[in-house]
């Protein structure tokens, strides 16, 4: 009689993973993967070194790693098709450069800073866009932030917009950090923002609950779609110019593009935004409307908390008044 067979035991399935002569690692997301999340992936697939899901999910937030050219999240679920980049490790990339980067400190003690991020700064370097940025200056004048395994994201926790201004707050050490991650992650923080859209809204105030993922044809851009991370803002009408109109925004999650995706989203886009709307706004604005006004956060340090408001800026004032002079329509 023929000897008995024993389960079948089948060899784990990867992801085919091509290195390139500068040291970047290329994956294409397989059929099998569809859904995973970029962290569990690549822990999984990112080749021989065996990192850990946490290790991963520290070079994710560096901003090494892209997702069809665009900076990944730890979390984002990917798609078949989609082509994972993973850049070469800190000795094979020049670290952040200090620089004199304009932006204002607002308040810092040993476990925090709250600054001001002026419109035309994009936050933190990524492959190709390497200096002039916020932690460029942040390393000028916090050298201590500096992160000799070559983090490129000292203390980031959260994010605007390059053409967005307003109230920002950074961890001074990687326990602060984590800990302000956390309150943010759990809502124990809370961040406003003063916006200025086209149109009409009747409502005082309204929810805005729409699911928010990337647009699958234009990777750069977010989008509404049904199998999108769960995203709302709670809006109030401040005041109305019958086409415009100025709100303050209560960020309930905090996804990309969140504001400007919602507001587009029920036809009343951020004025002069490029990406989801038209150029343009009265007073001559070339940037969009959208700053950053209010933040609620307790230090890591000892538990206060603290309450920071920030003025609009010039360009951002100069568009208002002139809606205010004209009149409605």
């Amino acid at each position: 009689m023929p000897p008995e067979r024993g389960p079948t035991v089948r060899a784990p399935l990867h992801a085919p993973l091509v290195p390139t002569p500068d040291g970047w690692l290329i994956l294409r997301v397989p059929v099998f993967a569809a859904g995973d999340r970029l962290d569990a992936f690549l822990s999984r697939n990112g080749g021989a070194e065996g990192r850990t899901r946490s290790e991963w999910q520290r070079i994710i937030g560096s901003g090494s790693v892209l997702v069809d050219g665009a900076v990944g999240k730890s979390g984002q679920r990917l798609q078949p098709g989609q082509e994972v980049r993973v850049a070469p490790p800190p000795s094979h990339l020049d670290l952040p450069a200090e620089e004199d980067v304009p932006f204002e400190v607002l308040f810092q003690d040993e476990a925090m800073i709250v600054l001001e991020k002026p419109a035309g700064v994009v936050v933190h370097p990524a492959p190709g866009n390497a200096t002039g940025t916020l932690v460029n200056g942040l390393l000028a004048r916090f050298p201590e932030l500096r992160d000799a395994a070559g983090e490129l994201r000292p203390g980031i926790v959260h994010r605007l917009d390059k053409d967005t201004s307003g109230l920002m707050v950074v961890g001074r050490t990687a326990a602060a950090t984590a800990h302000l991650q956390k309150q943010m992650q759990s809502r124990g923080t809370e961040k406003r923002y003063l916006a200025l859209v086209r149109g009409d809204i009747d409502e005082n105030e309204g929810l805005i609950d729409r699911p928010i993922a990337r647009d699958p044809r234009q990777r750069q851009r977010m989008a509404i779609r049904v199998d999108g991370r769960a995203s709302r803002t709670r809006f109030f009408v401040l005041e109305r110019f019958g086409d415009y109109t100025f709100v303050e925004a209560l960020l309930l999650t905090g996804r990309t593009h969140q504001i400007r995706v919602h507001f587009a989203s029920i036809g009343r886009p951020v004025v002069a935004d490029e990406t989801y709307g038209q150029p343009g706004g009265p007073g001559g604005l070339s940037r969009q409307f959208l700053h950053a006004s209010f933040l609620r956060v307790s230090s890591p340090s000892d538990g206060m908390e603290h309450v920071f408001e920030s003025d609009l800026p010039p360009d951002l004032q100069t568009a208002l008044d002139t809606l205010r002079r004209r009149g409605p329509r």
